[in-house]
């Protein structure tokens, strides 16, 4: 019996599974259960602990290892339970040697769990392309980056991933190649903290050079798309790419987490409210379909109802479409833990009237779309996925391929499409060939 992975939390872990499935496997480990962990709420290490105990029961012979963020930062914890085998570290998940090292301790019958290397001695990130993506997935990811230098008061996951480093700009660029020659339509480059990119490379090349060199080199990529970033980083080479090419996707997830400039402060953020309504008018001047999305963190520690609805207000004043909302979980050893808590019960509520506000405004955007033709990439044979990430209802379409069609409705989550018009958008068409807006 294979290695089986089972994912919490972000794209990056996803990706990470297909890896950690590669290594296991290739290391000769059979009967096994992967929990690739996320650390980033006390709810998601919760729902791990929670997954371990099921998986047990529903499989007493397997061995469960558990890996990822939590792993790395709570390994003592996760090492106590009984039907925990294996604690291995999150540098340590991706390398074969890791995984051999876990099965010769598991053929010794070793005692000893804890398998965790120093994630901060990490200073280098190796590109890890995985083969064994299915041919014509529609979407795959890139990893370019990981880890994170900065230190938010809210956050564990530098503890979990370590400084960040980043995937030499050559290296992407083979990566992406090989991929588009085995037939994926869309790339997705994706990090911890994507638009540090570069940081740790000859030259401090920004993530927008790296985009601009993909674009450029790959030409026949269908379409590009990157993860959520941080809109205080952003360069002018990634603005220009927004700009310049129909083949960098018109959706933006950014790193917003409140929209008061106190508790952005108390965050150690790195921006101000004024600052993410700025970048979100610069974007639409450049590109004024873009869809945006954002995190948002609602009951952060000394969060006033006044704080929170200035939060509430960036929905309208960014435009957002998008919004992932977290409820404030204070993790142990983060500087926020520390500060005078909201009541939970308000967390919750605030979180809620935040989604509410989600919902709203993407019904909204769904009822702009009414109408309009758009390049479709086709998911599976019931779903599909517009350049904004919007999702469309589709019937009969071959799986992988981008299609235009015009959009006839929505059903309040999805879009509906009527049948296919014609091509896309060829792959290097531009969105406008000159700009006059000052940047």
């Amino acid at each position: 019996m294979s290695v089986d992975v089972v994912t919490f939390g972000c794209r990056l872990n996803a990706f990470e599974s297909e890896l950690i499935a590669r290594e296991a496997n290739a290391a000769g480990l059979s009967d096994a259960i992967v929990i690739n962990s996320c650390a980033v709420t006390n709810e998601a290490v919760a729902q791990a602990r929670q997954s371990i105990r099921k998986l047990k029961r529903e499989r007493p012979d397997a061995r469960i290892i558990v890996t990822g963020c939590a792993a790395q930062t709570q390994s003592d914890m996760f090492a106590a339970m009984p039907e925990v085998d294996r604690v291995l570290g999150n540098d340590d998940k991706l390398r074969g040697d890791a995984w051999r090292a876990t099965l010769a301790a598991f053929d010794l019958d070793r005692s000893e769990k804890i398998a965790v290397s120093d994630i901060m001695a990490v200073t280098e990130m190796a590109p890890h392309l995985v083969g064994g993506f299915q041919r014509g997935l529609p979407r795959v990811f890139v990893q370019v980056q990981n880890g994170c230098d900065h230190r938010c008061t809210f956050c564990i996951i530098p503890f979990g991933r370590g400084n960040s480093r980043s995937v030499p700009m050559g290296a992407v660029v083979d990566q992406v190649r090989t991929l588009v020659e085995r037939g994926h339509a869309e790339i997705v480059l994706t990090g911890v903290d994507l638009t540090s990119y570069g940081g740790d490379l000859p030259g401090r090349p920004k993530l927008g050079k790296l985009v601009q060199q993909i674009l450029k080199h790959v030409p026949e990529l269908t379409r590009l798309r990157i993860s959520s970033i941080d809109s205080i980083e952003v360069d002018r080479d990634l603005l220009d790419a927004i700009a310049d090419d129909a083949r960098l996707m018109p959706h933006l997830h950014l790193s917003l987490q409140s929209g008061d400039d106190l508790i952005l402060k108390r965050m150690k953020r790195r921006h101000l409210r004024q600052d993410a309504i700025d970048f979100c008018a610069q974007v639409r001047r450049l590109r004024p379909d873009t869809a945006l999305g954002a995190d948002l963190i609602a009951g952060f520690p000394t969060e006033t109802e006044e704080m929170f609805t200035r939060s509430l207000d960036l929905v309208e004043e960014c435009g957002l479409t998008f919004l992932h909302v977290f409820p404030y979980s204070a993790r142990p050893g983060t500087p926020a833990a520390r500060m005078p808590q909201v009541d939970g019960a308000v967390a919750r509520e605030r979180a809620r009237r935040l989604r509410a506000a989600g919902e709203a405004a993407l019904r909204k955007r769904l009822d702009a779309e009414v109408g309009a033709a758009r390049d479709v990439l086709i998911e599976s044979e019931t779903q599909g996925r517009t350049e904004h990430y919007l999702p469309v209802a589709v019937s009969g379409e071959a799986t992988g391929a981008v299609r235009r069609q015009s959009i006839a409705g929505h059903d309040g989550t999805r879009l509906l499409a009527e049948p296919p018009l014609s091509s896309p958008a060829q792959a290097g068409d531009p969105v406008r060939r000159s700009l006059s807006v000052n940047r």
